[in-house]
């Protein structure tokens, strides 16, 4: 690519400031790369690479008092790659089951938009309350299949930047043979994360789309139960909950519910505010003397809570014996020239990162003390004497003063004078004295459900000189920031509360005078726990009954029990009846009815309070049900065709886990049209779909009636209804009359001929044969049209071609004799080079487009004419169109010949403002 990218880099100072750059934390070498440059502080790159181009930059600012680092800028290249080039394997599913079809999305690197194309384009998948498209992952969902999906689906991705498109090799999607899939509870296979972050003014979209039999109704609610206000929508038959414009009352927990008459679930997560950091506090300018204490901060608010680093001329200030740095403060003990220069505080989470620069200026040798002293306490210095409130201070031998009860007027400067042979010296100290601390708004006793979020408050009212440190304890243990959950700032914000976030809470305040704390004891319900030691008591063919033991309430009395089973036959877990409209919590037994025989099943169980629906319990152990008398007949029956004297029976197989038991086969009864007595022949496999009887004696195309029933080890089962089929035909016997056929372009041959007039045999329809000449066998086709049909149009042909082509009658037998052959010459192609130098003018709606001859070449088709659409133009370079009031066009030339079409021309766009325009 050509493309040239500069980005920006100017600081002002005393000398005149220098330039350096970094890509991905590595200094760029501009001597080296003949590709970068400067410009002032600009950095310019030209014939931009992704590979090598995109990253991490940063500008750093330097003269003679020191350096400062810029903002960090991301380059970043949108792309998007092919598809993998590879045959996906078909999905079989049954009629009624759900299913996923993966997309795969190739490396890419920008927003992507996903759409699937069904069978051939332009015709893609509608999305509606049965069929969705993700747009986080581009996958297909059908929640039910039905017969009308079985097709090719090919996955199409667009990069919303560079408007590039793939298309992935085609999925098959087919329908099992082995029965109808049963209705079963949802299953979210598309669901949220349990935390979202998003910006203040965002779009906030979250996904929500289930699998289920009947299509599950998706609904959304707020955790908290607030309704959604206004400018929610919902798409996709509410698969998407759209949020414009996002704002801090948006935050919290959501909840998408699938539900179907068989059951419910549901999906959960959080929205969470986020924001880049931004200065509140920040510093000046500051020149200072040696040995003086240095004292900056700087303080910025964000969501999440900013971390803070110092920077000193671009580098990383490290902590020392004098020097300390913690959460955007700065301290300095006793200054010396070597820390005068440049210094930089850097806020920064996960959004964001800010810069704020300031100069440090060492001049000179001064010295203070500040010992701040709460109202009350006690303090000590060293002086040499005292003349006041004799009985409150006292002077111990090594020169330390005491005063105790102290109150407001002992604030003030106290020297300490000390003498020897040599000299005096003296130091001097203010006493500072401060308003007691007090807890203003401490954290209160509370109740609250898992997953929400909340705020234990600790709010204080203290002197405005005292430091002031927050710290909280939960059940006796200091809460660090390495908990993901708890988020402190004074106040305690708790995250998508567990159940092990309930018991005692303490806030403690330290300042430099004293210590104080206020407690509260939160308590969290949540759904039950799970349920434990689910056993099957006692089973027959189709009950079962259970037991199981309680689990946790969590806070919230359970209400209801649910079952759930699975077996080899079923996808993932599905609701059961237990005959009775709920099994309320005080209940441990159930028994469950409507099942199958001779099917191993699992069973587990679900409690239910006011919070929720609570975790499954274990499985129980494996349990077959007893056999039983098949209950269910084969069915589709039918058949007929084959060979001579042969009658088919087909029949779609009974689903293994409706066979009931073992030895399981099929009985297959049929007798002549009007005959009484049936004829039984049984067959020992399960999976058959077919049986064929022959007899010499059977006439062609005869009718029988026929019903096939189903056995095993414990007897015969119901037969199917009666059904009429016919036994074999023979295959006609005579040539239809008079053949022709003519060549109609470069590709097609149309061919005629006249309808067996009368046969004893039956005519489903005729076959046409096809090929170039003996000594080429590979290039044989033929097509099949319907009985009524006398002509068809053989496509697909080589341009300028001698085919032989003969026609014969046909049916389930096999086709009849042959006619002897013809032949036909297909046309030379169209010519290959579409109207060149197109020009037009419009008046009004009258378009009047001229263009230079097509001139074919020998081996091409003569122009005969031109086209635009399905519409003949004119036999000349020129023609004029009448173009209908408040509607676009787009207008294509084409050369006309015997051949066909020739290419067209670029495009002629008509906007229907520039019609509107003119006239």
């Amino acid at each position: 690519m050509e493309e040239e990218a500069t980005l920006t880099c100017d600081a002002k100072g005393i000398p005149t400031p220098q330039y350096r750059w970094s890509l991905n934390g590595t200094l760029i070498n501009l001597e080296l790369d003949h590709r970068r440059r400067l410009s002032g502080g600009n950095l310019i790159i030209r014939s931009l690479d992704r590979y090598q181009d995109g990253g991490r930059y940063q500008c750093t600012a330097y003269n003679t008092i020191g350096a400062v680092l810029s903002r960090r800028a991301s380059l970043q290249f949108a792309y998007l790659d092919h598809f993998k080039l590879h045959t996906r394997s078909a999905v079989s599913v049954r009629e009624g089951q759900g299913v996923v079809l993966l997309c795969g999305t190739p490396t890419s690197s920008g927003d992507l938009s996903y759409s699937w194309v069904f069978n051939e384009y332009p015709y893609f998948v509608q999305q509606d309350n049965r069929r969705f498209v993700s747009q986080e992952t581009g996958n297909l969902y059908i929640a039910k299949v039905e017969p009308s999906d079985v097709g090719n689906y090919t996955c199409v991705v667009m990069n919303s930047i560079t408007k590039g498109k793939v298309h992935s090799s085609p999925t098959s999607l087919v329908l099992r043979k082995d029965g109808v899939m049963g209705e079963y509870e949802p299953k979210i296979e598309v669901h949220f994360p349990d935390t979202v972050p998003a910006a203040k003014g965002s779009v906030v979209t979250l996904e929500c789309f289930a699998l289920g039999n009947p299509v599950p109704e998706i609904t959304w609610k707020r955790a908290n139960g607030v309704p959604f206000p206004s400018k929610v929508k919902m798409k996709y038959s509410n698969a998407v909950l759209e949020i414009p414009s996002f704002q801090q009352d948006d935050t919290g927990g959501y909840e998408c519910v699938a539900e179907n008459k068989m059951g419910k679930n549901i999906a959960t997560g959080r929205l969470a505010f986020h924001a880049k950091p931004q200065w509140i506090q920040t510093m000046r300018d500051t020149a200072l003397a040696i040995e003086e204490r240095l004292h900056w901060e700087c303080r910025a608010n964000g969501k999440p809570k900013p971390s803070y680093n110092w920077l000193k001329n671009g580098q990383v200030l490290i902590t020392e014996e004098r020097v300390y740095v913690d959460n955007g403060v700065l301290l300095i003990s006793s200054l010396n020239l070597s820390d005068a220069g440049m210094y930089q505080c850097v806020a920064e989470n996960k959004y964001g990162v800010i810069y704020f620069s300031t100069e440090l200026m060492v001049l000179g040798m001064l010295f203070k003390m500040v010992s701040p002293v709460g109202d009350g306490g006690s303090d000590s210095t060293h002086v040499t004497s005292f003349s006041i409130y004799p009985h409150r201070i006292t002077l111990s031998p090594d020169g330390t003063l005491r005063i105790t009860n102290v109150t407001k007027y002992d604030a003030g400067s106290y020297t300490c004078f000390a003498r020897n042979r040599f000299g005096t010296s003296s130091t001097t100290g203010r006493l500072l004295i401060t308003d007691p601390t007090r807890i203003t708004q401490g954290p209160v006793d509370m109740e609250i459900i898992v997953g929400e979020s909340i705020v234990l408050p600790c709010q204080i009212a203290c002197d405005p000189v005292l430091d002031v440190f927050f710290s909280w304890a939960f059940n006796g243990q200091l809460i660090t920031k390495t908990d993901r959950h708890f988020e402190t700032a004074g106040d305690l914000m708790i995250r998508n509360i567990q159940l092990n976030h309930a018991g005692k809470y303490i806030c403690v305040v330290d300042t430099d005078v004293e210590s104080l704390s206020a407690v509260a004891i939160l308590i969290v319900k949540g759904p039950p726990g799970p349920p434990d030691t689910v056993a099957v008591e006692e089973v027959t063919d189709s009950t079962a009954q259970l037991s199981w033991s309680r689990g946790r309430d969590n806070g919230s009395p359970i209400t209801i029990y649910l079952i759930q089973t699975r077996t080899p036959f079923t996808v993932g877990w599905q609701r059961v009846d237990t005959g009775r409209p709920v099994i309320d919590g005080n209940t441990l037994t159930a028994t469950v009815v409507d099942l199958n025989a001779w099917v191993e099943y699992e069973f587990r169980v679900v409690a239910k309070n006011s919070v929720g629906v609570g975790e499954p319990s274990p499985t129980s152990l494996q349990t077959r049900t007893e056999d039983a008398v098949p209950d269910a007949a084969p069915n589709d029956v039918g058949g007929g065709g084959g060979s001579r004297s042969e009658l088919v029976v087909t029949w779609e197989p009974v689903p293994e886990e409706l066979q009931n038991g073992e030895s399981f086969g099929y009985i297959i009864a049929f007798r002549g049209l009007g005959e009484m007595t049936w004829t039984h022949v049984a067959t020992s496999a399960p999976g058959a779909s077919r049986y064929v009887y022959r007899n010499d004696s059977i006439a062609p195309f005869s009718p029988f009636h026929v019903k096939v029933g189903a056995y095993n080890s414990k007897g015969q089962g119901p037969f199917s209804p009666v059904v009429t089929i016919y036994s074999a035909e023979e295959e006609p016997s005579g040539m239809p009359g008079g053949v022709w056929a003519r060549s109609v372009s470069a590709s097609e041959i149309e061919v005629n001929w006249q309808a067996l007039s009368f046969t004893p045999e039956r005519v489903l329809g005729y076959e046409v044969v096809y090929w170039e000449d003996d000594t080429k066998p590979e290039t044989m086709g033929k097509v099949r049209v319907p009985g009524s049909q006398t002509s068809v149009t053989v496509s697909g042909l080589g341009q300028n071609t001698q085919y032989f082509l003969t026609v014969s009658a046909f049916n389930t037998a096999g086709t009849g004799p042959f006619l002897p052959a013809i032949n036909a010459t297909t046309k030379k192609s169209p010519p290959g080079q579409p109207p060149l130098n197109v020009e037009w003018t419009l008046i009004g709606s009258q378009i009047t487009i001229y263009w230079e001859p097509v001139v074919a070449m020998e081996t091409e088709s003569e122009v005969t004419g031109y086209q635009e659409e399905n519409m003949l133009l004119t036999n000349n370079s020129t023609a004029a169109l009448t173009l209908v009031d408040n509607e676009d066009y787009v207008i294509h030339i084409r050369s006309l010949s015997e051949g066909g079409l020739g290419p067209a021309t670029d495009p002629i766009r008509i906007h229907k403002l520039s019609k509107l325009l003119i006239m």
